[in-house]
């Protein structure tokens, strides 16, 4: 087994997109691993409608990829079953926003039967769900959500936001012993059919290798502001750290990739060297992700920082189906130049 970080995806000039990306981790472990399986609406035939399992059917079969009924309660049943009997399942929650009709079977089976078993019962499972708005999907498939996540004892959370982190993180999910959560952004995944990303293709290597859950990575490397952020947020800060670098700003930029464990020391660390920071989050505002990193830095030395914590999140509303309006909730580029400027005075 390999475990590298992000620094070592130079090694190869191969280049995937984020979902080939994917379905190569997913790939690479049911072929070492027979007790690895894939089960989920349209995960067969169809491969996935973000092209999360395509090709598997075809390589595994239908006995270890297995299109279920509309029934979210019933498979994450089935895939918790499962996981508690020996197996390591990979379930796909079509979208983050459909966990309510399933919410009791991921949290009060899936997250607590390791704890109620007193640590006797592991549940190797991952749960794998598309977030993220951006393409006028409406209120109800737009969500991010991974801070109601994150706040479930008993859950990993990563996610994933370029195609090297997302077959190491999937690789790192599917042989955790635990329950992990492993949340894809539509709009990293290198669709044809979606916004182009260029950051969506890039080199992968084409050997297993873990990338660590609980490690953010330092993407881009500055001294004036540190903007936090995870999934497709982190595409969009390194944008506006190039546009403000030609203005004499120089940012770093940290990508969390986990939430759960969070990188506490990476944060501090950054926090402490800029004096100046910006969370920068497609989930609500209150009481979530950026909330919580606020409390980090505050906990440990408030006097890391030289002038306020700042943050850019979706305000408390649903996420409107309008493009216009969309976009004015999202947390763009072009909204981060705005608070770092802010930032900077």
């Amino acid at each position: 087994m390999v475990l590298i970080d992000t620094s070592s995806a130079s090694v190869t000039t191969r280049k995937l997109t984020t979902a080939k990306a994917m379905v190569e981790g997913i790939s690479q472990e049911m072929e070492l691993d027979q007790s690895v399986f894939v089960l989920g609406e349209d995960v067969g035939a169809y491969g996935g409608i973000f092209s999360s399992t395509t090709g598997l059917l075809e390589k595994f079969g239908p006995k270890r990829v297995l299109d279920t009924p509309i029934s979210e309660t019933a498979f994450m049943g089935l895939a918790t079953g499962a996981a508690v009997e020996g197996m390591r399942p990979i379930v796909e929650l079509m979208f983050v926003d459909f966990f309510g009709v399933c919410m009791d079977q991921i949290y009060n089976h899936m997250a607590k039967i390791h704890y109620e078993s007193g640590g006797n019962v592991k549940v190797p499972l991952v749960l794998m769900t598309a977030v993220g708005g951006g393409y006028s999907d409406g209120a109800q498939h737009s969500q991010c959500l991974w801070g109601t996540f994150a706040h479930l004892p008993g859950l990993k959370v990563v996610v994933p936001s370029n195609p090297f982190d997302a077959k190491g993180l999937m690789i790192s999910a599917i042989r955790d012993d635990n329950p992990v959560v492993y949340m894809f952004h539509k709009g990293v995944m290198g669709l044809p059919w979606m916004a182009k990303n260029p950051r969506s293709l890039g080199a992968v290597p084409e050997q297993s290798y873990e990338v660590p859950i609980g490690k953010a990575s330092v993407v881009r490397t500055g001294k004036d502001v540190t903007i936090i952020s995870l999934s497709l947020s982190v595409h969009h800060a390194l944008d506006a750290a190039d546009e403000l670098a030609t203005q004499g700003v120089d940012c770093e930029v940290i990508d969390l990739r986990s939430l759960v464990p969070l990188d506490r020391g990476t944060i501090l660390e950054s926090a402490g060297k800029t004096g100046r920071v910006l969370v920068v989050d497609e989930d609500y505002k209150s009481f979530g992700l950026s909330g919580e990193i606020a409390a980090v830095i505050c906990e440990s030395d408030p006097r890391l920082l030289k002038v306020p914590f700042a943050r850019l999140a979706v305000p408390d509303v649903p996420i409107p189906y309008s493009r216009t309006l969309e976009y004015a909730v999202l947390p763009t580029a072009d909204r981060i130049i705005s608070e770092i400027k802010h930032l900077m005075g």
